[in-house]
């Protein structure tokens, strides 16, 4: 479909920005945050813990290669609310594609909006701050869509999880032949991960994210995993309970994302929102502990407070992120457990950190 029909993007500040419409034609709203990976639109777009955010793409042209579904989908469909970009194409050259981008949004009920100078809006988001904002291609009154974005959320003290969470335990890899049984709390779990653990040995059943500490354990697991997700991870206490009972098991447990949020929630840290998040496929990392660093996939905007590590009994900081020395990663002292702020699996981005797998197994092993 030929972009002609107007569209209208506005901050919860004001400011507005007019474009052409893309995907469904409609209103959406949610909080806005940029992605500045030159590559990934579709992981990033079907990875859970985008789930009620508008997703401002920096690169400059998206939908360039089309869509292709299952091996590149983080999880059973479309999670963003709605997208902003420069340049949209209609046209794919990958010959492997299912079939275009505008499709893919059609078919997911997505609202987007084009020909928006991102560098631009990018360069306010982060000196004002995250904030929420609405697209539409149905109201292009400022005034009269002002009032459809008051009734937006904020993300701050929202609890997501839950949303985007399967609704019944499942399976993934062969019991046969595995090494180790892994149960995963699913607070928006990536594919992507899944297949990082099934392939060191791992037999996974995935939980609800609302499952207690007992019923887990029913399942006689040799290790716990807690996913990635949307939301604020202090809105999620059921949660911090549940992975407190978890590293007081003495189980080896590998959290990722959200997961180190609610490692250090239920190890007495507390989090924050931070101002404009990290969201891209090039932060750099130090690891603290070999002294080597790497190029990481990023994607939050909740962080670790970092004065609270400081001297504590319990929790050794293990990694931190060179741009703006936030905490990336911390491990028990007294447990085996230990989570990172960044994403090893990467999907998209670079495999820089694919060994942390590689600990965890190593934990499951020695356990």
């Amino acid at each position: 479909m030929k972009q002609t029909q107007e569209a209208l993007l506005l901050l919860e500040d004001g400011t507005a920005y007019r474009g052409l419409a893309l995907g469904k034609r409609g209103t959406a709203g949610g909080e806005i945050c940029f992605n500045t990976g030159m590559t990934g639109y579709q992981e990033i777009y079907t990875d859970p813990s985008y789930y009620g955010q508008i997703v401002v793409n920096t690169t400059s042209h998206i939908g360039n290669y089309g869509v292709q579904l299952d091996t590149e989908e983080e999880s059973s469909n479309v999670k963003i609310k709605g997208m902003v970009c420069n340049t949209f194409s209609d046209d794919y050259s990958r010959h492997t594609a299912d079939f275009s981008l505008q499709e893919y949004f059609e078919r997911s009920n997505i609202v987007g909006i084009s020909n928006v100078d991102t560098r631009q809006l990018v360069r306010h988001v982060r000196e004002k701050g995250v904030m929420n904002a609405i697209i539409s291609s149905e109201i292009l009154d400022e005034n009269q869509l002002m009032e459809e974005l008051k009734k937006v959320p904020s993300m701050a003290g929202l609890e997501l999880s839950s949303v985007v969470s399967t609704t019944e335990p499942y399976f993934m890899g062969e019991e046969a032949g595995s090494r180790w049984r892994v149960a995963v709390m699913d607070y928006g779990i990536k594919k992507s991960i899944l297949k990082n653990l099934t392939e060191r040995g791992c037999y996974c059943k995935v939980f609800p994210a609302q499952t207690p500490f007992e019923e887990v354990m029913e399942w006689q697991p040799d290790g716990f995993f807690i996913s990635n997700g949307p939301g604020d991870p202090a809105a999620m206490m059921y949660a911090v309970e549940t992975v407190r009972e978890m590293v007081e098991s003495g189980k080896p447990l590998f959290g990722i994302c959200l997961g180190h949020q609610l490692l250090a929630e239920a190890s007495g840290i507390s989090t924050y929102k931070m101002h404009h998040g990290h969201r891209g496929l090039n932060h750099p990392v130090k690891n603290l502990i070999t002294g080597l660093c790497e190029i990481t996939s990023q994607n939050h905007g909740f962080s670790v407070n970092a004065d609270e590590t400081t001297n504590h009994p319990n929790v050794e900081v293990t990694h931190i992120n060179l741009n703006d020395k936030t905490v990336a990663g911390i491990r028990r002292k007294d447990h085996p457990a230990f989570s990172v702020q960044y994403h090893p699996e990467a999907s998209p981005g670079p495999h820089d950190s694919h060994y942390l797998f590689d600990e965890f197994a190593q934990m499951l092993e020695k356990a």
